[in-house]
Formats: structure tokens, sequence, C-alpha cells
């Protein structure tokens, strides 16, 4: 039965639902949810410096737990801040609620102070979206909000105005929501269908992706029985490149020649719980089997001659039971050698280059750090280099997890997630890889670390520079540009917040602060120096983007910066050579 306020039945309903944790910051608008909080003391209040990292926080927490998690705003620009970590949630399908004051309803249209339409801001990042602007409509809106988040893995808003929340309660609570355990197979002839576009293909080739994770055992039974080798997308790294006798490694930009060539020459590719956005390395015109559990994904990248609507798990055990076993393994095995000497030559890379290598080799620095850290570590890092670097140099082993905006690429992301994670996962050893320009936007959260005593271990990849996109605007033939950074010793910083801050500038020191970092028992920063020019090479470098480099050299030259191509050439002489 419910009882007390609006806010305490929200509250009941979401610890029965699961929630341990709100992410924001206090608001006089959220006066009444913040006090039934204290009143109810289950549901922790997870206080961030920045709306915007309590969003990302709490799509990190939806991600690694698969449960709904929950993040607050006050009125105005309060709520504001959240957008950007609700886009993240959002693209990345999990289940987040953000609960969003509101101005008071009488003062709704008259240009008050805070006010803005939070319905229409939000309307283009969650699923669903709703003002409660009387009591007696609480309850089968908040009801609707959870279903939406829950039942479609995306976000849900509930706008809020602040007088609600100390309303008396409806007569009973909102009932508790769980994650629905659904699985749906297309129609026969579909299936079969694909099947026989499956037995009359002599080189087919899977890319598959996150949604294809729980069906790991029956993607892998399947490329035994058809003989092709799995080539994935970078969310799809945590369960399809470890124990896998048939990876190709990934494709994309940051992914590997072998994948690419993959694609490239089969004559048949069978897409699994994938959107990949990456039109440039998908066929022009070989036939496409496209299965993913939501319709919408079919032939949004690519035309598609086999559309499947299903989960990768159950569909493709059907398909298992009635594709013929093939047995060439000729297209396989020739992917598979390529891939093998792509990646080692990628390890080769990874070498320090010597003890007093200074800056450091940014490959080296994600080596050392895969190798040392836990076998059930979890990995958030930020978009640009850190997650080239991961993508290549983090090994995934069936029990380590990976956080990133790997769809909405968004900057700052690493340290609120690592927030969200640790608080989920209190007993796992969550490490952020940083880049130096994500880390100073969102550095108040390194005082959060220390508010809620959060062990994470943070590597700021320092080179002084938005590192990506000078890659970028050297591949468009520019000299670079307003990508420079002044910074601060992050070391100091981390120190003066009441973390533990080490530094690293030379190679011979690396190993052991690592270790130490790793074994501290509280939240610690690295700041480690790692080399500016260092490029990162894609799978398939295309014409117009060797002469953008071209461009890029020759009017560096003009410039009067040629010394800046002599460091590109001496930072990534290795790479060059590996090519």
């Amino acid at each position: 039965m419910g009882a007390g306020t609006v806010a305490d039945s929200m509250v009941r309903t979401l610890h029965a639902s699961g929630v341990r944790r709100m992410y924001g910051v206090a608001g006089d608008s959220l006066n009444g949810l913040t006090d039934a909080l204290r009143r109810d003391g289950r549901v922790e209040w997870a206080h961030v410096r920045n709306e915007e990292a309590g969003a990302f926080a709490a799509g990190a927490e939806a991600e690694l737990t698969g449960n709904l998690s929950v993040c607050v705003g006050s009125c105005g620009p309060g709520n504001l801040h959240l957008i950007n970590g609700l886009y993240d949630a959002n693209r990345n399908k999990v289940p987040v609620l953000a609960i969003a004051a509101h101005i008071p309803r009488v003062e709704i249209g008259s240009s008050y102070f805070q006010e803005t339409h939070p319905t229409a801001i939000f309307s283009e990042c969650a699923s669903y979206v709703e003002l409660v602007s009387d009591v007696e409509q609480f309850s089968w809106v908040f009801s609707q909000a959870l279903a939406h988040a829950v039942a479609t893995s995306s976000v849900a808003v509930v706008v809020i105005p602040g007088e609600i929340f100390f309303a008396d309660a409806p007569a009973k609570d909102v009932p508790a929501v769980r994650p629905p355990d659904s699985a749906t197979v297309p129609g026969a002839e579909a299936v079969a269908s694909a099947v026989a576009a499956i037995d009359g293909a002599q080189r087919p080739a899977i890319l598959a992706g996150v949604g294809a994770a729980t069906g790991r055992a029956e993607v892998l039974a399947f490329a035994e029985r058809i003989k092709a080798p799995i080539v994935h997308s970078l969310r799809a790294k945590v369960w399809a490149e470890w124990s896998n006798p048939f990876d190709a490694g990934m494709t994309g930009l940051l992914g590997y020649d072998s994948g690419y060539r993959a694609i490239e020459h089969c004559d048949l590719l069978v897409l699994l719980g994938t959107d990949f956005p990456c039109r440039a390395f998908l066929p022009d015109d070989t036939p496409v089997v496209q299965l993913d559990a939501r319709g919408e994904h079919i032939g949004r990248r690519v035309p598609v001659q086999y559309p499947l609507v299903g989960t990768v798990k159950e569909t493709v055990a059907t398909m298992n039971r009635l594709v013929q076993e093939k047995t060439d393994r000729t297209f396989l095995d020739t992917v598979r050698e390529h891939y093998r000497r792509r990646r080692a030559k990628f390890d080769a890379l990874a070498e320090s280059g010597g003890p007093e290598t200074s800056p450091l080799h940014p490959q080296h620095v994600a080596a050392i750090i895969d190798r040392l850290a836990a076998d059930d570590a979890v990995f958030t890092c930020d978009v640009g280099t850190p997650t080239v670097w991961f993508a290549r140099y983090i090994k995934m082993n069936g029990s380590r997890s990976m956080i990133g905006s790997f769809c909405h690429g968004s900057m700052a992301n690493a340290l609120p997630q690592a927030i969200g994670a640790q608080c989920a996962a209190p007993h796992r050893q969550v490490i952020a890889l940083c880049g130096d320009g994500g880390l100073s936007m969102l550095m108040g959260e390194l005082l959060t670390l220390r508010q809620l005593n959060l062990p994470v271990k943070i590597f700021v990849f320092t080179n002084e520079s938005l590192a990506f996109v000078e890659l970028e605007m050297k591949e468009a033939g520019l000299i670079n540009h307003a990508t420079s950074l002044t910074n601060p010793d992050f070391a100091k910083v981390a120190d003066a917040a009441g973390l533990h801050g080490l530094r690293v500038q030379q190679a011979s020191q690396l190993e052991g602060v690592v270790r130490d970092a790793l074994a501290y028992p509280g939240p610690t920063l690295v700041d480690v120096a790692v080399a500016r020019q260092e490029l990162s090479i894609p799978p398939n470098v295309t014409l117009k983007q060797a002469k953008g480099f071209s461009l890029y050299a020759t009017r560096t030259i003009l410039s009067g910066r040629g010394d800046e191509l002599v460091d590109v050439v001496k930072t990534n002489l290795r790479e060059i050579r590996a090519l």
C-alpha cells in the first residue's frame, strides 16, 4: 500500500525494481525527492559534481549490470546537464530512468526563472518523455516510464514539478519492474531462405556485434559449420576476441586489415546483432543476411537480401540445425593467417622502444596496463586515441568488461563511466583510460571519487593535444590548429583532490608505477607522457586519405613547421616499417 509522499512512493518502487542509488546534484526542486531518500535509507544518493557525469555513470551501471539505473537533475540548468550522458545511454541501448525536476506548475509558460521545456529537450534522446502535470497522473506516467526503459532497454524521462514530490502518495505504489526474458525467432520461410543462401556460398563471412553476445556459443558453432571467419565490431570485442578460433579481428577505422579483407573478399556477408555504422567498410554488391532483434536495424547500413528479425541466440541455434556443414576451410584459414600476421605486428609496436624512451609510445602503455590488470577488470576509455589503444591492446577474456562512448562518441566519458562501474561493482578493479582532453573536461569528478571513496584507477594518456582531431586534420590535408592543450601536472591535481597521484615520463618507470597504482587501495591517477604524433593507421588507407596526408606534409613544410613533420616520421617509424 502507498503511504507518505509521491517521492516516498517513487523510492519504494525503484528500490523494489533493483535500484540502489541515484546519481545527481541536489537542488531545491529536488528537495522532496532527496528528503524521501534520507528517510527511506535504502537508496544511496551518489553525489556527482556535474549532472552530465551522473548520466554517464548511470548509463555505465546499467550497461555493466543490465539493470535499471537512475540519474536525477534539478529544474532548468540542472537537468539540461544530463542530456549528453542520456544520449550516450540511449544509443548504447541500456535501461536508464532520468528524473527531471521542473519549475512550479503555475509558472509553466511564463518565462519563469530557470524555465525550460524538458519534454521537448529530451525527446530525441529517450524512448519516453512525459510531464507529470497532476498528482493523479503520476502513477501511470511513472509506470510507463519504467516499462519503456526496461522493456526496450532505453532512456525514459519523467518530468516532475518540484511540489509534486511533496504531494500525498497514491493509494498503491507503482509495481516494480524487472528486465524481460524474451526471445524471438523469424518465420520458417525467412530462415529457410537465409540458410539456402549460406549453403550456396563458398566464402561466407560473419560480422558480429554486441547484440550477439548472449549467443556466443551458438555463433561459434555456426562459424564452425559454415567455415566462416568472424569479424567483429568494437563493442563485440568483449565476447568475440577471446578463445575464438574464427576471430578475424575488428573492422572499421580502429580495426585490422584482416577484418576488412575478410568482408571485402567474401561472397556472402552474415550480419549478426550489429548496427555497424561505417558503411565505407561494408560491401557494395555482396549478398547480405542480417539478423537483429530490432527490426529497424535491418537494411539501415547496407542493402539486405535476407532479412531476419529475431534474437541471435535462438535464431542461430535454429540455423545450426538446418545449415549444411562445409568442409572447405581455405577462405577461413587464409583470413586467420592474415589476422595472425597483423596481430603480431601490432604486438611488436607495443615494445617500449628502450628504457629512456620519452615521451612513451601509447601502445606500450596500454599493453603494460593490460598485462598487469586484474582478470576481471572493468575498463572504461575516452573517445579518441585512448579508444584506439584500448581496442588494439586491452584484451578481453570472458571475465573483463568494457564501457565507452562507442556509439555517441562524446568526450569526457571515461571518468564518470568509471564512477558508475565502480559503484555497481565495488569488488572489481575499475580502470579508466583517459585522454588529457577528456579528463580535463569533467575533471571535477576526481572529487566525486574521493567523496564516494571509489578506488578507480585512472591512466591519463597525456599528449598535450586533441590527438585524434589532429589525425583527422592530417587525413584532410590540414595543418594542425586549435588542438594544443596547456595541461597541469595531473598527478599533482590528483594529490590536491585527495587521490594518489603518480607520473610517468620515461619507459623505464612505467611498469613499476602501474603496479603501484593498481595495488593502491584508494582512487589513483597516473599521468603518463605519451607521444603526440603517434599515428593509428586504419585497415584500409584510401587514395583520398593518402592524398590528404601528402597535402598536410607539404603545407606543414611550407608553413615553416617542418620540425613537426620530422617528429611524425620519427615517432611512427616502427609502424611504417610494419606495413
